[in-house]
C-alpha cells in the first residue's frame, strides 16, 4: 500500500458535483475517485479502453388478433377489476 498524505484542496462546484456523481456510479469513497481522476489526468494510468457504445434493438412487436389498441386504457381496468373481484372472492372464502 502507498504511503498517503492528507491535505485539503479546495474545488470548484462543477468539479465537486461531477466527483459526488462518479462516487455514485462507481460505489467508490470520494478520494478514491479523486485519486483515479488525478492519475489520469497526471497520465500516471494509461486511459481505459472505449466501450462501443451502447444499441437499442427495435423489433416489431404488434398486438394480438383482437386488441384495439385505440381501447388499452379500457382493457388495464377490465383486467384490474378482475384482479381486484378475483381477491375479494378469496378474503370472503377463507
Amino acid at each position: 500500500m502507498m504511503p498517503t498524505v492528507r491535505t485539503t484542496l479546495t474545488l470548484e462546484d462543477d468539479l465537486f458535483e461531477e466527483l459526488n456523481r462518479r462516487c455514485a456510479i462507481q460505489g467508490k469513497p470520494f478520494k478514491q475517485v479523486v485519486n483515479d481522476a488525478l492519475r489520469l489526468g497526471l497520465g500516471l494510468v494509461p486511459p481505459p479502453e472505449p466501450q462501443a457504445p451502447f444499441r437499442v434493438v427495435p423489433f416489431e412487436g404488434g398486438l394480438l388478433t383482437g386488441i384495439d389498441p385505440r381501447r388499452l386504457n379500457q382493457l388495464n381496468d377490465e383486467l384490474e377489476m378482475d384482479a381486484y373481484s378475483e381477491k375479494q372472492q378469496r378474503r370472503t372464502s377463507q
